[in-house]
């Protein structure tokens, strides 16, 4: 399929509308704002009357009278001042919809020159457990990597640790505090260190929130922290040899926690890894006249004239001569265009790091580091907050860490399957199911909202089966499910089948629904909007069981209607799996 429904349909119109003398440019087709009047319209009418000195009603009609032959259109009509309503042609519909049933991509055809992209969606810092403040960014960016990936790109997702900085030196100074006679902390130790770490990781996770409180009131362990920090960077084999322990043991929980999101990463890259590329990057920057000093640091100049309000320099060493975020950010641009010369790389942050990204972006192309061609893009997010509108927090008051938030809405999700009656499973099957709807409560919760808005984490809502929910989706999926299953057991194999042209006004509108996947999916990915998808399936949703509740779909006598039922309900579940795998989910087989 190479042409969407909405572009086939606009050139039948454009087609329209040069033959009756106008620009071409005019004919675009839009899905109708009132579904109760049209199915698609136009409004080129409109807009090209102003200059073309025309009535644009006139215009309409003209075009009108040249859309009575189309074989997309059943109906046109021109409504004043100057609207074309149409209704497409049942038979053109059917024939569209067959295309996407015989594709596996379902209509969306693979790039002749696919794009290499990177995404930036981890961020969390090594020896911490992950959080709840960690959960959009995994969510969004496995969901934006998915998503490219379905139109044929090849999407590297990389979780960028923090692992290089001042906590590392934290851990290393409350440890030789702590344990001084360890080989780590003997300048004379000949040999290899010990395989064995000197902590677990729960200790190692109350080693750092205790040594990072009293680095805030206690300044001689803070500078002994900043000595080890530095001196950890500058390769000491002893704090080399401690930093690789708490990165195995720190990977391998985080690893464990992103699974039970349904996340992964091809990169397990750090902030460490960009530290070979800082130096000769700076010296480049010197050379080249981009990097001067200023009040001792050395900065790059980012503001441009047409800035409403300045942009501070992109800070690239302090006065000292530490590097900062900016530096290891645009180390790791250096190191990303070496080894994948991306056309795009995709950073998933807090929106409220906005300004840290205009400023390296900014330099980044101003000193070369990445070409003009290649796209930086920043998918900054909102806050996840509680119903009082803060940011959400444990009973207590804490940060709640991710493997609790997830835990407490499995709970929540199996208290609620086993109160419902019409939900037939045995214990297990139930832990288990509830398990596979939470996560889609959870993610669903999270996309369904645009990424850049702050919303409620409200766990009563996430997990209801009424309303724009997770569980509602899944309810609705294994409803299609079950009618196939028993389609199946009583008529046989449903692959194969025939779609009809719409037999009823329902069946009518959930096809339309369905035409839309091509143009919504590759507009989400555009836009970098996943809630665009989770709109879509909502309304797919709502469209199949208005369609359900007013068809007897098993029990139609008519062999070929009932047929074409289930190939249309086959499409359906096609194009729901696609969309909530693609938003990193997936559906049980029963509820």
């Amino acid at each position: 399929m190479k042409k969407f429904l909405l572009e086939r349909l606009t050139e039948e119109v454009s087609a329209a509308f040069e033959k009756a003398g106008f620009d071409a440019s005019l004919g675009r087709v839009t899905v109708s704002n009132r579904p109760d009047l049209c199915e698609f319209q136009c409004n080129g009418a409109m807009a090209g009357a102003k200059a073309l000195h025309k009535n644009p009603f006139d215009i309409a009609e003209a075009v009108a009278e040249q859309l009575k032959s189309s074989a997309a259109f059943s109906d046109v009509q021109v409504v004043r001042p100057g609207f074309l309503n149409m209704k497409i042609c049942e038979k053109y519909l059917r024939e569209y919809l067959t295309e996407m049933q015989g594709s596996d991509s379902l209509g969306i055809d693979k790039p002749e020159s696919p794009k290499t992209i990177m995404i930036d969606y981890g961020g969390p810092n090594v020896a911490k457990p992950l959080h709840i403040g960690h959960l959009r960014s995994a969510i969004i960016g496995e969901s934006v990597k998915r998503i490219g990936r379905f139109l044929g790109n090849n999407v590297i997702g990389d979780v960028h640790l923090g692992d290089w900085g001042l906590q590392m030196g934290l851990i290393i100074a409350a440890l030789k505090e702590a344990q001084p006679d360890l080989p780590y902390f003997n300048p004379d130790h000949v040999g290899d260190y010990p395989t064995e770490a000197p902590f677990t990781l729960s200790e190692l996770e109350e080693i750092y929130p205790a040594a990072s409180g009293r680095s805030k009131t206690d300044e001689a362990f803070k500078d002994a922290a900043m000595q080890a920090t530095y001196e950890l960077q500058h390769g000491n084999p002893g704090y080399t040899a401690i930093w690789r322990h708490i990165m195995n043991l720190s990977v391998t929980d985080l690893k464990k926690n992103y699974k039970n999101l349904n996340v992964t990463f091809d990169l397990w890259k750090g902030e460490s890894d960009a530290d070979p590329y800082i130096g000769p990057m700076v010296e480049k920057m010197k050379a080249d006249g981009f990097a001067h000093e200023s009040e001792g640091a050395l900065v790059v100049d980012v503001n441009e004239e047409t800035d409403a309000k300045e942009v501070p320099p992109c800070m690239i060493l302090k006065s000292d001569g530490a590097a900062l975020y900016t530096t290891t950010d645009l180390a790791t641009l250096v190191e990303r265009m070496k080894d994948y010369d991306p056309d795009q790389v995709i950073y998933v942050v807090d929106k409220r790091q906005e300004l840290h990204f205009v400023q390296v972006f900014r330099a980044a192309k101003k000193t070369g580091i990445v070409p003009e061609k290649t796209g930086l893009d920043f998918l900054g997010f909102g806050t996840m907050n509680g119903k009082d509108g803060k940011p959400f927090k444990t009973r207590e008051g804490g940060v709640m860490r991710l493997e609790t938030l997830i835990k407490d809405v499995n709970d929540e999700m199996y208290r609620k399957m086993k109160e419902n009656d019409s939900i037939d499973l045995s214990d297990e099957e139930a832990r288990e199911t509830a398990k596979i709807v939470a996560l889609s409560a959870i993610k669903y919760g999270d996309l369904s909202n645009q990424a850049s808005k702050d919303y409620v984490f409200d766990i009563d809502k996430f997990t209801s089966f009424e309303g724009n929910t997770g569980p509602y989706i899944m309810y609705t999926i294994v409803r299609i499910k079950s009618i196939l299953r028993k389609y199946s057991e009583k008529y046989g194999k449903i692959d194969g089948l025939e779609l009809n042209t719409p037999q009823n006004a329902e069946e009518r509108a959930l096809m339309l629904s369905l035409a839309q996947f091509g143009t919504m999916m590759t507009g989400a990915f555009d836009d970098l909007a996943p809630h665009k998808i989770c709109a879509f399936i909502y309304g797919i949703c709502n469209e199949f069981n208005r369609f359900y509740h007013g068809t007897k779909i098993i029990a139609e006598e008519n062999e070929a209607r009932r047929r074409g039922w289930i190939a249309t309900l086959v499409l359906t579940l096609n194009v729901l799996e696609k969309c909530i795998d693609v938003l990193g989910m997936e559906a049980p087989d029963r509820m």
